[in-house]
C-alpha cells in the first residue's frame, strides 16, 4: 500500500504532511536522493496538512517519552483523528511513521495502515532537513531552541529516572575490585621478588600479599630483627605465635645479600603502597556487600555478594539479568566456550560465572552439572523477587540456598528435599504474618468514633428484623404447605370410597 501522508515528530509539535508525488521506484539513485536535498523540488513531493505545537516544555517531554517508548497518548490520537481523512475503498489512507513502535501502537488504537519502510525515512529525512522552511508556522531560529531545551530536559529526566541507577554503583565497585585484584598480585610479586633478594626464606613461610607487604615493612633489615618484634610480627599474621618464631629463625640462618639503605627506602615506599591498596581493597569489599544488600539481597543471600555482583555486572542491570532464562544464567560468562563447541559439535559448558560459587565445589564430579542447572534456576528467580518487589528482603534467598543445600544433600545420601511450591508459600505467609504483627499503639490511634460505633448498631438492628421477617414469612408458608397437603389427603380418600 503506497503511503498517503506523513507523521513528522518535532521538538515543538506534530506536523501532518500529505503526500503529493515521490519516487518509489530507484529511490537509491543518486539522482532521486539530490531530490530530497533540493527544497523546490522536495517541496512538490509533500504539503503540510495541519501543524499542532505542545503547550509548554512539560507538554513536550511527555509527548517525547511517548514517541520514544513507542506510545500512542491522547494528543496525538486527537491530532491524528482532527486532520487525517477517513479510509475507504476508492480513497485508502497509508500513515508513514518513522518510528515501528509508534506505528504499531497508531494502527492498534486509531485502525490506521501505517508503513515505516526505506520511503518513509527518505522523507522524513528531507523533512527533518528542510523543516524550519515547510513549516511557516514557526520563526527562524525557534526549533532549534525548542529541541536544544527538549533535549536537555529529556536527557535529566532519563539520567533522573533511570531504572538501573542503583545497580550501576556495584557494577562499578565489582569492575574496580577485580582490576585492584590484578594490580595487587602484579604488586606483590615485584616486591617479594625484590625483597626476596635480602630476605628469599619469607616467601616460603608468608603466602598471602598482605602480610608480606607489612612484614617486609617491619622487619627491613633482617640483621636488626629480634625477639622484641615478635609481638609486632605475631598481630601481622593473625596470632600464630609459631610462624612468628619461624620467621625469627629463618631471619638469623637467612642466605640472603646485603642491601643497602637507599634501596631498602625504595622497597619501603614500594611496600606502603601495596598495603594501601590491600586496605582500600577491603574497605571496598565493604562497600560492595552493603550494596548488596540493598540492591539484590535475595541474589546476595543465596549465592554471595562476589558472584552475584558479577552476574549483575556481565548482564548490564539487574534488570537485564532478571530477563534472562536460568538456562543463560547458568553459562553467563562462558559465551566463548558456548559459540566453540556450537561451532566444533563438541560438549557445550556446563557452567559459566556461578562456578565461583561454594556450592559447586562441594558439589562431586558427577553432579557439578546437576547442581549448577539448579543454581541457575534459583539464582533466577532470586534475581526477579530483588528486581520487582518494593520492599527488600533476605528470607526469599536464604530459603533458597536451604533448598540448593538440600539438593547437595539429595544428591549424596539420597535424602528427599522439599518442594519449592511449600518453602516459598511458607516464606509469604512468613512475611504476611510480620506485616501483621503491629504495635498496639498503631491498633489503638484507629479506634472508631460514638458516630461509626451507633451507625453499626442500626445496621446490626435493621438485619436482625429483617431475618425475623423473613423466618415469619417462612413459618406461614410451611404452615399453609400442611394445611393444602392435609386437603388433599381428603378429597383422595372420599374419591376412593
Amino acid at each position: 500500500m503506497t503511503t498517503t501522508h506523513i507523521l513528522f515528530e518535532t521538538a515543538s509539535g506534530y506536523a501532518l504532511f500529505e503526500r503529493v508525488q515521490s519516487e518509489e521506484i530507484g529511490q537509491k539513485l543518486d539522482e532521486v536522493q539530490a531530490r530530497i536535498l533540493d527544497l523546490g523540488k522536495f517541496g512538490k513531493m509533500l504539503k503540510l496538512k495541519s501543524f499542532m505545537p505542545f503547550k509548554n516544555a512539560v507538554h513536550a517531554l511527555e509527548n517525547q517519552n511517548d514517541v520514544s517508548e513507542g506510545v500512542c497518548n491522547e494528543s496525538l490520537k486527537a491530532f491524528l483523528e482532527m486532520n487525517l481523512p477517513k479510509s475507504s475503498k476508492k480513497a485508502k489512507v497509508c500513515l508513514g511513521v518513522d518510528e515501528k513502535n509508534l506505528a504499531g501502537s497508531i494502527k492498534q488504537e486509531l485502525s490506521i495502515d501505517c508503513a515505516s519502510d526505506e520511503l518513509v525515512h527518505e522523507l522524513v529525512r528531507g523533512l527533518r532537513f528542510h523543516s524550519e522552511k515547510l513549516l511557516a508556522q514557526l520563526k527562524e531560529g525557534d526549533l532549534e531552541k525548542a529541541q536544544l531545551g527538549l533535549g536537555h530536559s529529556y536527557s535529566r529526566a532519563k539520567v533522573k529516572f533511570n531504572v538501573h541507577r542503583s545497580d550501576n554503583m556495584i557494577i562499578q565497585a565489582i569492575a574496580l575490585i577485580d582490576q585492584l585484584d590484578k594490580d595487587i598480585n602484579t604488586f606483590s610479586m615485584r616486591i617479594r621478588e625484590w625483597y626476596g633478594w635480602h630476605f628469599p626464606e619469607l616467601v616460603k613461610i608468608v603466602n598471602d600479599n598482605g602480610q608480606y607487604a607489612r612484614l617486609a615493612k617491619l622487619i627491613k633489615n633482617k640483621s636488626q630483627l629480634t625477639e622484641e618484634h615478635l609481638p609486632a610480627m605475631e598481630e601481622i599474621v593473625d596470632q600464630d605465635a609459631g610462624k612468628a618464631k619461624q620467621i625469627l629463625d629463618a631471619a638469623r640462618s637467612s642466605m640472603g645479600t646485603d642491601i643497602s639503605e637507599i634501596d631498602m627506602i625504595n622497597i619501603q615506599s614500594f611496600a606502603d603502597r601495596v598495603i594501601s591498596l590491600t586496605d582500600y581493597r577491603k574497605r571496598l569489599h565493604g562497600y560492595l556487600q552493603s550494596r548488596m544488600n540493598q540492591v539484590a539481597p535475595n541474589l546476595a543471600a543465596l549465592i554471595g555478594e562476589m558472584v552475584g555482583a558479577r552476574l549483575i555486572s556481565h548482564a548490564g542491570s539487574l534488570t537485564n539479568l532478571s530477563k534472562y532464562p536460568a538456562s543463560t544464567v547458568q553459562i553467563l560468562g562462558a559465551e566463548k566456550a558456548l559459540f566453540r563447541a556450537l561451532k566444533t559439535r563438541g560438549n557445550t559448558p556446563k557452567y559459566g560465572l556461578i562456578y565461583h560459587s561454594s556450592f559447586i565445589g562441594k558439589a562431586g564430579q558427577k553432579n557439578k552439572g546437576r547442581i549448577s542447572r539448579f543454581l541457575a534456576n534459583k539464582c533466577s528467580i532470586a534475581s526477579r523477587i530483588d528486581c520487582f518487589t518494593e520492599t527488600p528482603t533476605t528470607r526469599f534467598g536464604e530459603a533458597m540456598r536451604k533448598q540448593v543445600e538440600d539438593r547437595l544433600a539429595f544428591y549424596e545420601t539420597g535424602a528427599p528435599p522439599s518442594k519449592n511450591i511449600d518453602v516459598m508459600q511458607s516464606v509469604i505467609n512468613e512475611l504476611r504474618d510480620a506485616d501483621e504483627d503491629t504495635p498496639m499503639a498503631d491498633v489503638e490511634s484507629e479506634k472508631p468514633s460514638k458516630s461509626d460505633k451507633k451507625e453499626k448498631k442500626e445496621k446490626k438492628e435493621k438485619k436482625k428484623e429483617k431475618k425475623e421477617k423473613k423466618e415469619e414469612d417462612e413459618d406461614t408458608a410451611m404452615d399453609v404447605d400442611v394445611s393444602e397437603k392435609k386437603d388433599k389427603k381428603k378429597k383422595k380418600k372420599k374419591s376412593s370410597k
